[in-house]
Parts: structure tokens; C-alpha cells; sequence
């Protein structure tokens, strides 16, 4: 499935095989985890992709040919992050995730809406048994770019999460495994995804414009909603931390300096680093982590986007070739 222009529908199309070059491993695609990050890239949000693009970057998938880290066949899990320099500044000092010059999956580089996918082995994954290939795939950014986010709240024990998606329902169950008491935001009237964070560990949902039953110490904001930011630290205690999770927000609202005054810290999460992968990767297993997901076929992906927007399902979104 192709984009070929900001705004416009994606289109099915027949593509040569990609070949995959030095470093690279070519994959046979099993499931893509659909991201709110390609409805950015469809919207214009993000606006210097490919085009024509493949999107996805929550890719699974088997080895094909190439590369010399994997043998043929192994299941591997292709990230956001798809390529770094390793020399700027940034990749010398450990944070290869801000690297001026990376490549990022289905944006620079074609990704997983697709039967065949290339990436550079150096940023593929091995991924833990016990994930069947559905539920593996909203691991490889949902998961990792939220276990990013989550690590960005220090040892904070009340949270507050804002925004009950992908990304969310795989951090609750981390952060109630961590023995952190949970509080999770929705849009007022949406009861059933409030039932749905009690269920995963969260001791509280309520509305993401009201305040919580008592101050939190760090809240997360998954939603790409700006007006959830002042919203977010009126919540928080002095010396907590809102932590922005998402690659693109709507305009943050002026607001008044006494909701960040207190010593209180309001800081984003960019990409993620490899190092991210590994521990996450290494952790989901002993919580268990549990993805729920809602598959679609590969031609029915532009569906799948529209149901993310609506916010029309719980947990996460496949595409399946």
C-alpha cells in the first residue's frame, strides 16, 4: 500500500522486490502494527516523507536474504528508527535517537505495508518467544517509544496517563508491574476505554480535562492533543514531570506560569535508541506484557488508519499482508 501525496488515500500497488544492499536484511512481512505517527505522515503532519512511500514501522517479519547478524528465516522486529550516521555528536554520546541524519522507517525508508520489506540489520531486533507475530508487532514502537516515555517519569509512583491507546495499554501493564499506582485519562465519555484501563492495572480513569482523585508525580501524554498539557500539570505535584510522548501534538495553549512553576518539568520523548529496544524487549516477557490487537489485510490498511483516527477500537491496530 502506497502513499503518493500528503493527504490522498493510500493506493495498492505492485512494486519490484526490493534488493536488499551491504548491511541489510530482506524480509518477508508477517503483520505491520499501524501507529498514529503514519496518520501524521498521510495528514502532512510530517512533512518531508519518501514519495512515493511504503508506509509502517512496526514491522515483524522473517529473513529472507542478506545480512550477516540473522540466519534465514529468524523472525526479527524492524523499529521507527532505521538508520543512524554513528558519528555526529548525538550517536557519539549514547543518543543516537536525536542523530540529524537518521532515516526512520516508512518515512525515509519504505516500511511494512507491504509483503517485502529492507532494513539495515543493525536496527532489527530479535523479538522474545512467546509473541505470536499479531501481538508482537505493537511491541516495535508502541511498546518501545512508551517504555522511552515511561523511563522519562523517573521514579515517579502516581501516573497519570493521558491518551488510553497503543501505546498506553502496553505502558499501564509495565508501570503497574513496576508497583506504580495508575491513572488513566480518556475523553470524558468514553467509558469503555476507561473499563478497559481498569482491567489492565489502572486504579482510576476518568476525564483527561478534569483533575485525578489526588496529585500525580509524572503524567504521560500519549494523545497528540496540546490542550492536554496545561491540563497535565495542573495535575501533577510540585517536582513531578509531563512527559510528551508522541512525535507530532496539536498547539500547546498559552498558560499561566504557575502550572509549571514548583519546580515542575514539561520535556518531550524523541525516536527511540537501540538500547530502548533491547531492555524493553528483555522486559515484556517477565511482566507479561499483553498486546491486545485488531488485525486488518493489507489492502484494508487505509481502514485501519481511519479506525485509529476515530479511535475506534482498544489496544493496537495490524495490517497483515
Amino acid at each position: 500500500m502506497v502513499l503518493e501525496a500528503a493527504g490522498s488515500p493510500l493506493q495498492p500497488a505492485e512494486l519490484p522486490d526490493p534488493e536488499p544492499g551491504a548491511g541489510e536484511v530482506l524480509l518477508e512481512v508477517a503483520a505491520c502494527a499501524v501507529c498514529r505517527t503514519d496518520l501524521h505522515i498521510l495528514d502532512g503532519e510530517l512533512d518531508r516523507p519518501k514519495l512515493p512511500l511504503v508506509p509502517g514501522h512496526q514491522i515483524v517479519g522473517r529473513v529472507a536474504a542478506g545480512g550477516e547478524r540473522f540466519q534465514l528465516g529468524e523472525r526479527v522486529g524492524v523499529p521507527w528508527l532505521g538508520w543512524t550516521d554513528g558519528d555526529c555528536r548525538f550517536c557519539r554520546s549514547g543518543r543516537e535517537n536525536l542523530c540529524d541524519g537518521a532515516r526512520f522507517t516508512g518515512y525515509d525508508r519504505d516500511g511494512g505495508y507491504a509483503e517485502l520489506a529492507v532494513a539495515d540489520e543493525r536496527f532489527c531486533f530479535g523479538l522474545p518467544e512467546g509473541y505470536p507475530d499479531l501481538q508482537a508487532a505493537p511491541l516495535l514502537c508502541a511498546g518501545l517509544i512508551g517504555y522511552r516515555t515511561l523511563s522519562m517519569a523517573g521514579d515517579a509512583e502516581r501516573l497519570g496517563i493521558y491518551g488510553f491507546g497503543a501505546a498506553a495499554h502496553i505502558v499501564c501493564q509495565v508501570a503497574v508491574h513496576q508497583g506504580r499506582r495508575v491513572f488513566a485519562f480518556t475523553r470524558g465519555d468514553d467509558s469503555a476505554t476507561q473499563a478497559f484501563a481498569l482491567q489492565l492495572g489502572a486504579e482510576w480513569a476518568g476525564d483527561s480535562l478534569g483533575p485525578p482523585p489526588e496529585e500525580l508525580d509524572a503524567a504521560l501524554i500519549f494523545a497528540p492533543a496540546g490542550e492536554l498539557v496545561p491540563a497535565a500539570l495542573k495535575a501533577v505535584a510540585k517536582g513531578g514531570v509531563v512527559v510528551c510522548g508522541g512525535i507530532h501534538m496539536s498547539d500547546i495553549p498559552s498558560f499561566g506560569y504557575e502550572l509549571l512553576w514548583g519546580e515542575r518539568v514539561l520535556r518531550s520523548v524523541a525516536n527511540l535508541t537501540r538500547a530502548d529496544g533491547e531492555e524493553f524487549l528483555a522486559l515484556a516477557p517477565q511482566v507479561p506484557v499483553r498486546t491486545e490487537v485488531e488485525t486488518h489485510p493489507l489492502e484494508r490498511a487505509g481502514e485501519a488508519l481511519e479506525r485509529l483516527r476515530a479511535g475506534a477500537f482498544r489496544g493496537a491496530a495490524v495490517v497483515v499482508p
